[in-house]
């Protein structure tokens, strides 16, 4: 099977952005609609079939708890588990009848400073049967592993020590963590093994062996790892990786086929990062198991029945125009080839749960047309448990489109392009990610479906510095000084004029909206010189590079540091531009956000002001930085104010 694989390394995958459809658009959905939190997330069945675990928000304004059923008759009352002041966040189901969750609650009204939000989380387990409950009061609490083959027993970790540690900022940036062996039938807990900064971010087996290990050599300035065979204790150095090298090395799991060897995400002097037998008494890469000539190896796919085959890796996945795998396991390959041919709009699918005699199932599906939705198959039924989004109807819903275009110095830069019911030429809305370093994979996305429904096409372009396009592609936004507002500014720009060029949007509708990052590019695009949008709508901005890099400059080692440090300090600063903003804009900001504070905010309207320059802003009371504290308060008042401003406020006569 692995030569089969390699065998098609290089076929090229052909990318056509098709013809723009003529059906006629759909009445946009109210925005509350769009406003509401996900209804459903997460169903999972018991590892013996007999229950369902899902989260659910039965209301608007109330939190996610977790209900119960038994699958042999969904319509019988449920199980409730939930707490008045605390949120569910997730939860895992540990035995027959035992959930693991997570909860948060707000606990404070503002934020400690830099990542120190206004939310602290517990780590509780239910006994669904007995209906009993515990909880851990330990700082930040993580469930690591449910030991399939250990009945009744999970792994969980805290932090210990002072956040701080002795004195040093940098020490609480490789902050370890403490591992715990939990018995769900007596209630107690074991240490196993306590991190730390030269050996820590521990991994352990289905049999609860600790097996790999990752440190900091502070001196040298280089990311360790270490692997221990089962049943020693001595921990062996099997790589080292320095934070001025930009290469990918990180361990997905053990490698089944080959006893004492790892699979690990690796470039090995290659620009594409694959998949590769790693021999840890060697320290050598043994063997490429698979790589692309047009995309980074974006993960593996375990086998669908993880409490019969714990750990079995079953297939290698990529994400290009959607996400993709190529399975070594032909029955797990038939499967899936299976879910798609009955899965209504079925774009990616996951079996996220299954019984232990695989006969009672969980099926996740999202895609452009679809938000989300789980389903129960038991005893060779298919049954629909409920949608993320059940008031959004597919049919009203845009498709999703990958195109490839070049940048103005012959570039190739990937994008995502959502394409609203009706006929071009359309407004359109640049939606770049934020990060940037990091990788958009598009499958549903909330913001550019709601956009599309009011009649704009969004352009999700991935511009230089995105990662999953090979290491150059990554480096080239920082190895030669930053180029936030510059090349990568440029890539944002030079999509929208592809899309103009081809008669699918109009020169004098377009504008720009971004979060964090790209909110920062929205805000560089309002001050350009060479303007090609009407207005820009800048949410969580970095107004200020100098002040966000100056929150972690001598906190944080390794690579990430370094890209971060060299982009941002080589960038251009809004802050130092408001004299030359030259289009309507709506600036958008949390007044929690703990990953780039609303101080960010606050400087750059001061400096409006001082010039003389118009704006909107809006501030969200009580939102952090991250979508995950946007509740239907903070939506319904950020899509109101966007679509208000895009209509009204976006240029002569709104976008």
């Amino acid at each position: 099977m692995r030569k089969k694989i390699l065998a098609g390394l290089c076929l090229a995958l052909l990318v056509s952005t098709g013809t723009v459809g003529a059906a006629s658009a759909p009445e946009p959905y109210p925005l509350e609609y769009w406003a509401l939190r996900e209804v459903i997330n997460t169903a999972q069945v018991s590892p013996d079939g007999k229950y369902l675990g899902l989260m659910k928000i039965a209301s608007k304004k109330a939190n996610p708890v977790i209900e119960v059923y038994e699958t042999a008759n969904l319509n019988k009352k449920p199980f409730t588990i939930g707490a008045k002041k605390m949120e569910v966040t997730s939860f895992y189901w540990a035995s027959d009848k035992d959930i693991v969750f997570t909860m948060r609650q707000k606990v404070r009204d503002k934020i400690d400073g830099f990542n120190q939000g206004v939310y602290e989380s517990k780590l509780a387990v239910a006994d669904v049967i007995n209906k009993k409950m515990r909880s851990f009061d330990e700082t930040g609490p993580a469930i690591e592993n449910l030991l399939p083959r250990k009945k009744n027993k999970v792994i969980i970790s805290f932090f210990e020590g002072e956040a701080d540690g002795p004195g040093s900022r940098l020490e609480a940036a490789f902050r370890p963590r403490a591992y715990w062996e939990f018995d769900l039938e007596r209630g107690t807990k074991k240490l196993l093994i306590r991190g730390k900064i030269a050996l820590g971010n521990i991994d352990f087996d289905a049999d609860g062996n600790p097996y790999l290990a990752r440190g900091f050599d502070l001196q040298d300035g280089e990311s360790v790892w270490y692997y221990r065979k089962p049943g020693e204790k001595d921990w062996n150095e099997i790589y080292r990786l320095s934070e001025d090298d930009f290469s990918t090395f990180a361990v997905a799991d053990q490698d089944e086929s080959k006893p004492g060897n790892l699979l690990v995400y690796a470039n090995n002097g290659h620009d594409m990062v694959g998949l590769w037998s790693f021999n840890t008494n060697t320290s050598k890469f043994e063997e490429l198991i698979y790589r692309r000539a047009d995309a980074d190896v974006y993960g593996i796919r375990y086998h669908s029945n993880d409490w019969a085959n714990p750990d079995k890796v079953v297939g290698v996945s990529y994400f290009k125009d959607k996400y993709r795998v190529e399975y070594f396991d032909e029955v797990e390959g038939a499967t899936y080839a299976q879910l798609e041919q009955i899965i209504p709009a079925a774009h990616y699918i996951d079996i996220n749960s299954r019984s232990r005699d695989g006969n009672t199932m969980t099926i996740y599906n999202s895609g452009p047309r679809d938000p989300g939705t789980y389903y129960l198959l038991k005893d060779g039924k298919l049954q629909a448990v409920g949608s993320k989004q059940p008031l959004l109807d597919s049919e009203n819903l845009a498709d999703l489109q990958y195109i490839e275009y070049d940048a103005r110095d012959g570039y190739s830069i990937p994008a995502y392009l959502t394409v609203p019911q009706g006929e071009a030429p359309f407004p359109l809305i640049v939606l770049p990610h934020g990060g940037p370093f990091v990788q958009e994979t598009v499958n549903y996305d909330e913001w550019a479906q709601m956009l599309a429904n009011n009649g704009y096409m969004v352009l999700q372009p991935q511009y230089r510095g995105s990662q999953g396009y090979g290491q150059k592609f990554y480096t080239d936004a920082f190895m030669e000084g930053g180029q936030g507002g510059y090349k990568m500014q440029d890539d944002k720009d030079d999509g929208a004029m592809y899309l103009v060029e081809r008669g699918l949007v109009d020169r004098d509708r377009i504008a720009m909206f971004g979060w964090s990052y790209g909110g920062y590019a929205a805000l560089v695009a309002a001050s350009r010189s060479d303007q090609i949008y009407q207005c820009v709508i800048a949410g969580a901005a970095v107004t200020d590079p100098l002040m966000q890099v100056n929150y972690y400059r001598f906190q944080l080692r390794g690579t990430g540091a370094v890209e971060q440090l060299r982009m941002w300090d080589d960038s251009i600063s809004p802050l130092e531009e408001v004299e030359k903003v030259n289009v309507p804009m709506l600036i958008i900001h949390g007044d929690v956000d703990q990953r780039v504070p609303i101080d960010h905010a606050k400087k750059y309207l001061k400096a409006l002001d001082k010039v003389g320059k118009p704006y909107k802003y809006v501030e969200l009371k009580g939102a952090d930085h991250f979508s995950n504290t946007l509740f239907y308060r903070h939506q319904i008042e950020l899509y109101t104010s966007m679509i208000d401003f895009l209509q009204n406020d976006c240029g002569p006569g709104g976008l």
